[in-house]
């Protein structure tokens, strides 16, 4: 399965003047609330949920509430920063900082997602009749040793 490690790596040391351009250019303030979402986003969670991200900010930060986390989490989407994923195992809402094409496996026994890329899936599509896919999300379902 893919690892996000080369990105995490680069993303570890992000500090919070590079966030700060970061959302600059993707033409969003980077208020400190901003920040400090994006630091844990990019450099410490796996696939968060906003209630994942919700719990975090409580810990680490003064008053914060859903609605910002919500907002913060769906300004960073709509900007490309991050996926917005509906996955079917879920009622809610996981973000992925892996904004390259690819598709994810879950792991039923721990509930963890993992990238996996294009390349390690094989799949080749065939669509007539003038169709033609925006996108393509594949779950696969199964454990990890």
């Amino acid at each position: 399965m893919t690892s996000r490690k080369k990105r995490r790596s680069c993303l570890q040391s992000l500090k919070p003047e590079e966030i700060e351009v970061m959302l600059r250019k993707a033409g969003l303030q980077p208020t400190a609330q901003r920040i400090a979402i994006c630091r844990y986003v990019f450099c410490e969670a796996d696939h968060p949920t906003a209630e994942d991200v919700k719990r975090w900010a409580d810990k680490h930060l003064p008053k914060i509430s859903l609605a910002t986390v919500y907002n913060t989490l769906s300004a960073l989407a709509k900007a490309g920063l991050l996926l917005e994923l509906k996955l079917s195992h879920s009622d809610c809402v996981v973000y992925d900082v892996n904004t390259e094409r690819h598709f994810h496996f879950l792991d039923e026994k721990t509930g963890k997602l993992f990238d996996v890329g294009e390349e390690e899936l094989g799949l080749e599509l065939k669509l007539k009749g003038g169709l033609k896919a925006r996108a393509i999300e594949v779950l696969i379902r199964g454990t990890s040793k």
